[in-house]
């Protein structure tokens, strides 16, 4: 899968900017065609990105990255940590995206139990189940998509995506997205959206010498 080799992948080719450089931004909008029919039911683990929730809204959410990264994007050692809420029996975000080694809350909202759990390569677990007003967390240490559902509730499912470097964005409600802070240079933009079958579509940008921003759109059919 093209979307692991690329985040799996610590590329040092463009090595470290310098401090004359004037950092640049990609910025853009991802066009997911909403009639696109998907299952709503709990797919095979092994067949990442498949499945789907019942919002459509949901189903529209992408993820754009750099399909690689200037080096001191790989050399951090700051703790991070992520949320992904259970509320109204959705996970909230749907879609959610973090570096390599991040802890992901996950804080139940509801009124009813909860079994959060993942058979996904990049990462497995099972936190069992935990009333209303609990949370439990977990580390995402390896690059990869994860798959998660809720084994109590079937129509519960979500991804996070975990990402070897800081280079990437989640759409908003209009499927924008703005990747900042990126050294000159030129790079291969990819997204992701649950609808693709196949390989990413990508778009090659370059970020000049004095910054500013650069455009790349993104039409999924």
């Amino acid at each position: 899968m093209r979307f692991a080799a690329g985040i799996l992948a610590v590329l040092f080719a463009l090595g470290d900017s310098s401090a004359t450089d004037a950092n640049g931004a990609i910025r853009g909008r991802v066009e997911v065609r909403a009639e696109r029919s998907i299952r709503d039911t709990r797919p095979d683990p092994s067949a990442l990105g498949m499945g789907a929730t019942r919002d459509p809204q949901d189903r529209r959410r992408s993820v754009v990255y750099l399909e690689t990264a200037p080096r001191a994007a790989f050399e951090t050692s700051e703790d991070r940590r992520g949320r992904m809420d259970q509320r109204n029996e959705r996970f909230a975000p749907h879609v959610l995206a973090v570096t390599s080694g991040t802890w992901v809350d996950f804080p139940n909202g509801d009124s009813t139990y909860h079994n959060v759990f993942s058979l996904s390569k990049t990462k497995e677990f099972n936190l069992g189940r935990y009333a209303a007003g609990r949370s439990k967390a977990v580390r995402f240490d390896r690059p990869g998509i994860v798959r998660v559902f809720c084994d109590i509730h079937s129509h519960m499912s979500a991804f996070i995506l975990v990402f070897a470097h800081r280079f990437f964005a989640v759409t908003d409600d209009e499927g924008r997205y703005r990747i900042d802070g990126v050294p000159p240079g030129t790079y291969t933009v990819a997204v992701w959206n649950e609808t693709m079958r196949g390989d990413p579509l990508t778009r090659l940008v370059t970020i000049g010498d004095a910054g500013g921003d650069v455009d790349a759109d993104f039409n999924i059919r």
